[in-house]
C-alpha cells in the first residue's frame, strides 16, 4: 500500500496529476486540520460545479457534509483505492445511505484516487458512471451499493459488518444517513438488530441538519430526542459539530476507540445545509436545485481553489 503525500503541496501536486490520468494508489495517512480544511474547500468547489454543469442534483446536503467526507477519506478510513474490490477484505468500508448527496462522495472518491478527477465532468450525464444516485452496475470504484431509496444503507452495512466478523477481518464499517431518512421504518428495524446482535464493528453517522426536501424536519415529521432514542435502542451515542474540522476529527477518533466494545456506535453530527456558500445556508431551498451561472460565480468566489478544478 502506498502512502499519501505528507505535505499539502504534495497533495496538490498529486491532485493535478490525477486530473487526466488513471487513478493511482492513494492510502489514507494522517493530515493536519488545515490540510483537511483546504481539501474540503476544493470538494465544495467540485460539488457546485458538478451540479451546475447539468443543472441537476443536490448541493445543499453535499456542501454540509464536505468536512465529514474529507475527514473520513483523507484521515480516518483504512483503505486502498488501488486495490479496490467489492468485498473490501482487510479494509474499512463506507456506505452512503442518503445517496442523493452523491456530488460530495464522487468528489472525495476522485480526489483520493478511486478514479480520475476529470471524470467529475460526467456527473449525471448519459452513459456515465457518476449517476445522480450512486449505483453499482456501472462498476464505479468505491461504490458497493445502490442508494437513493432512503432507509436501506444501515441494513446493508450491518450485513457487511457481520461478514467481517465471520471472516476474522478486524476492519470497521462506516455509514452516513440524513436526519430526514430516520423517518423510514427500516432504519429502526436495523438499529434494533445491530444492537441486539452486538454489531460493534459498525460506526454510523447521522447528518443532523434539520432540513429535508419538503422543509424543516421539525415541520415535516419531528424526530424527537435522537440521542435518547439511539441510546434506548442500545447504541453508544456521540454528538459532534460536523462543520468544525478539529471537533469532527476528535469525535471520529473517539468513535473508533469505542468500537469493539459490544455496541454499535452512532455519531449525531450537526451540520448546516449549504455550508460554505452563504446564500445556500439556513434554508432547505437548496436541497435539490442547481445554481445558475451567476449563482455559481458567487459560490466559487467564496470557496478557495486549493487542489485545482477539474
Amino acid at each position: 500500500m502506498l502512502r499519501c503525500p505528507a505535505t499539502f503541496a504534495a497533495i496538490k501536486d498529486q491532485a493535478y496529476a490525477n486530473m487526466h490520468a488513471p487513478a493511482t494508489a492513494v492510502a489514507t495517512t494522517m493530515r493536519t486540520t488545515e490540510e483537511l480544511q483546504r481539501i474540503a474547500s476544493q470538494v465544495r468547489r467540485d460539488i457546485v460545479r458538478q451540479v451546475h454543469g447539468v443543472q441537476s442534483g443536490h448541493p445543499g446536503g453535499s456542501l454540509g457534509c464536505a468536512d465529514f467526507f474529507t475527514a473520513l477519506y483523507f484521515h480516518v478510513l483504512r483503505h486502498d483505492p488501488a486495490n479496490w474490490g467489492m468485498d473490501g477484505s482487510g479494509q474499512d468500508l463506507f456506505f452512503l445511505s442518503n445517496g442523493h448527496i452523491s456530488p460530495v462522495w464522487y468528489s472525495v472518491l476522485a480526489r483520493s484516487g478511486y478514479f480520475p478527477v476529470s471524470e467529475l465532468a460526467t456527473f449525471r450525464k448519459i452513459n456515465g458512471r457518476l449517476q445522480g444516485h450512486p449505483t453499482t452496475h456501472e462498476g464505479l470504484p468505491g461504490v458497493r451499493m445502490a442508494s437513493g431509496s432512503l432507509g436501506q444503507g444501515l441494513s446493508v452495512a450491518i450485513g457487511a459488518a457481520l461478514a467481517k466478523k465471520l471472516n476474522g477481518d478486524d476492519r470497521l464499517v462506516y455509514t452516513l444517513h440524513g436526519d430526514g431518512e430516520l423517518q423510514e421504518g427500516q432504519i429502526w428495524e436495523a438499529a434494533m438488530f445491530a444492537a441486539g446482535k452486538r454489531v460493534d464493528n459498525l460506526i454510523s453517522t447521522i447528518d443532523v441538519n434539520g432540513r429535508q426536501i419538503d422543509g424543516d424536519v421539525e415541520d415535516v415529521l419531528p424526530l424527537g430526542d435522537l440521542k435518547a432514542k439511539w441510546s434506548a435502542f442500545g447504541w453508544d451515542v456521540l454528538e459532534t459539530d460536523g462543520n468544525d474540522m478539529a471537533t469532527l476529527l476528535g469525535s471520529l477518533s473517539e468513535a473508533k476507540a469505542r468500537a469493539g466494545k459490544g455496541k454499535p456506535v452512532m455519531i449525531l453530527m450537526r451540520t448546516e445545509m449549504g455550508q460554505g456558500v452563504d446564500f445556500m445556508m439556513n434554508s432547505h431551498a437548496w436541497h435539490g436545485i442547481a445554481p445558475n451561472d451567476e449563482q455559481l460565480a458567487k459560490a466559487l468566489a467564496q470557496l478557495e481553489e486549493t487542489l485545482g478544478d477539474y
